[in-house]
């Protein structure tokens, strides 16, 4: 299926292939990142395999690497700039 538009699974498989990519850059084994972000190997592996991962791993995975605050703007109400206009204009 060709797309356009972003969609779940390819945003999950970009996030896994951008983690094993970081990972590799770091010099770091799959067992070492594993054990030291508190997320077994299992799941580190088939992240990276499947692109399949807990909320609770990814996010444990992302503090290790300091990039935790990437998931700041996640579901973060966005302002409506029409509607601040319209309260400015009237």
């Amino acid at each position: 299926m060709y797309t356009i538009s972003s969609t779940p699974d390819s945003i999950i498989k970009e996030l896994a292939k951008r983690h094993k990519a970081l990972r590799k850059q770091l010099k770091l084994s799959q067992a070492e990142l594993a054990e030291r972000a508190g997320v077994s190997l299992g799941s580190l592996k088939r992240f990276e395999t499947t692109a399949q991962i807990s909320l609770e791993s990814l996010l444990k995975l992302a503090n290790l690497l300091n990039r935790l605050s990437d998931f700041d703007d996640v579901f973060k109400p966005k302002e409506d700039k029409e509607e601040l206009k319209r309260l400015f204009t009237t």
